[in-house]
């Protein structure tokens, strides 16, 4: 899965959430207890990195409502040239169960 090298960053994920306090315990604020340092604003998101073997992964939280989060994952993906299919995007589904997992290659409302 994170195999390709093309220099710069090969991934992008994506950690979907609202901003602000009211939010900061709910199920869309991921990745807290991690302890992945994602301290720079760029990219109208919060942003760090980590490597996955010698790969280099951007990982960026917008800072925009989850609605508007296709703003920061455009900017950041194309000024890295992240191709879409090396994007991965985490957020909660209310729909599902605490737990529970879902895959899939597209989305949508």
């Amino acid at each position: 899965m994170f195999g390709r090298e093309n220099g710069g960053y090969q991934w992008l994920l994506v950690c979907l959430g609202n901003p602000g306090k009211q939010y900061e315990n709910t199920r869309h604020n991921i990745g807290r207890r991690e302890g992945i340092k994602i301290n720079k604003l760029r990219y109208r998101a919060l942003t760090g990195e980590i490597r996955v073997g010698s790969q280099r992964v951007l990982v960026i939280k917008p800072q925009t409502y989850m609605n508007l989060s296709g703003e920061a994952v455009k900017l950041a993906g194309g000024f890295y040239k992240i191709p879409p299919d090396h994007v991965l995007v985490i957020s909660d589904d209310v729909a599902l169960p605490l737990g529970k997992l879902r895959i899939r290659a597209g989305g949508s409302a």
